[in-house]
């Protein structure tokens, strides 16, 4: 598969998932792991997660985390363990926030582990991130819809 197929697929996943059509999204997705290797699918996760990285800036405006004020994207479990319980969206969180933070070893260290799961832990994974992205886009496009996008 090339790159601008890669590229397309990747813009039809993100898209169709912010617009709800998730069989859309999930054929994308699948096409590009049924012609990616392991390299090109974390190159996959890493594109998906930058489209997620850009909707955060967008929906914080000036009060997006970044290295020039010091501060950094974080998470936290709402509910004590949550992430043991629910591994894939452990990954989509992990992963999306060390992508935002600019921290590709982490990344890395999560797709390895991801791939080396057991069953469809891995395919479960690379979903929540692409569905994780989606529903940022979809909030994203709301409160433009509405108005409420910060400057």
């Amino acid at each position: 598969m090339n790159d601008d197929k890669t590229v397309a697929l990747i813009q039809q996943a993100i898209g169709s998932a912010a617009h709800g059509d998730a069989d859309t999204a999930a054929r994308a997705l699948e096409a590009l792991g049924q012609n990616s290797d392991n390299n090109r699918m974390y190159g996959v996760c890493c594109a998906i997660a930058a489209a997620g990285t850009h909707t955060l800036q967008l929906l914080y405006g000036s009060q997006a985390p970044t290295a020039d004020n010091g501060a950094m994207w974080a998470t936290t479990e709402f509910v004590p363990g949550a992430f043991a319980a629910d591994p894939a969206e452990a990954f989509a969180t992990r992963f999306l926030v060390a992508y935002s933070n600019g921290d590709t070893d982490t990344c890395l260290a999560l797709f390895e582990t991801a791939l080396q799961a057991e069953g469809e832990q891995y395919v479960a994974s690379v979903c929540a991130l692409l569905t994780a992205v989606g529903q940022l886009v979809r909030l994203a496009l709301d409160e433009k819809a509405a108005g409420r996008l910060p400057a």
